[in-house]
């Protein structure tokens, strides 16, 4: 019969291998939102596009708290082409940013620099219609890096910090390895791994599929 002090062991050594599956359990699984293109915009523009003293339709909620589909939507107009349907996404913004993938601006004949949101100084222009008047920006047109919304929880379960950059790793058919991914930490955001509709086709993902996030040293 084993003894007390042995058996004591072996349930703390059982006690341990749980706790850390349990742990890498719960590291798995950040769901992914799936981000078209859209447009943020600035009270300003609002009012030139869609007239004064117009304020957005709330649609849809998003995700992320706070955020919302509009009812509104915006035409882009390029050197070499029109995109329309292009939902505005709520709230109001301090500077308008406009976010497509690589192949938007094939479309569009604009070549659109690889920003994180908010970082639009000097990045590319676009014409933009709305059912009262339109803007020309001459800055502001991004193809956003991919990144992780994460709560300050999730960013403590995962043991990373905002601004690092990690690699996602992605299960399936078209298996494949996301590096220099962006994490932002806030205590408003929702746990959602945003990537645009090109990488999403690249590797078959949709929205509410599943990702892991890979050591960060391997980055």
């Amino acid at each position: 019969m084993m003894e007390k002090t042995v058996m004591d062991e072996v349930v703390k050594q059982v006690m341990q291998v749980l706790s850390k599956t349990t742990l890498l359990e719960e590291k798995k699984g950040i769901p992914v939102g799936v981000s078209n293109r859209h447009i943020h915009l600035s009270a300003e523009h609002i009012e030139i596009l869609f007239g004064s003293g117009h304020t957005l339709t709330r649609q849809k909620d998003l995700k992320q708290v706070g955020e919302f589909a509009a009812a509104e939507t915006v035409t882009m107009v390029g050197p070499k082409g029109v995109i329309r349907g292009v939902r505005v996404l709520g709230p109001v913004r301090k500077n308008t940013q406009v976010e497509i993938s690589r192949t938007d601006g094939f479309s569009l004949g604009v070549v659109p620099p690889l920003r994180d949101s908010g970082d639009i100084a000097e990045s590319a222009g676009i014409t933009i219609v709305g059912s009262h008047g339109a803007v020309t920006l001459t800055e502001g047109l991004i193809c956003a890096t991919r990144h992780i919304h994460m709560h300050t929880d999730d960013a403590r379960r995962f043991g990373v910090s905002d601004g690092e950059r990690v690699k996602v790793e992605i299960g399936g058919s078209r298996g494949a390895s996301f590096k220099n991914v962006l994490v932002r930490v806030h205590p408003d955001f929702r746990l959602e791994f945003h990537i645009d509709t090109d990488e999403a086709n690249a590797v078959n993902l949709k929205s509410g599929d599943e990702v892991t996030l890979s050591r960060c040293e391997e980055v």
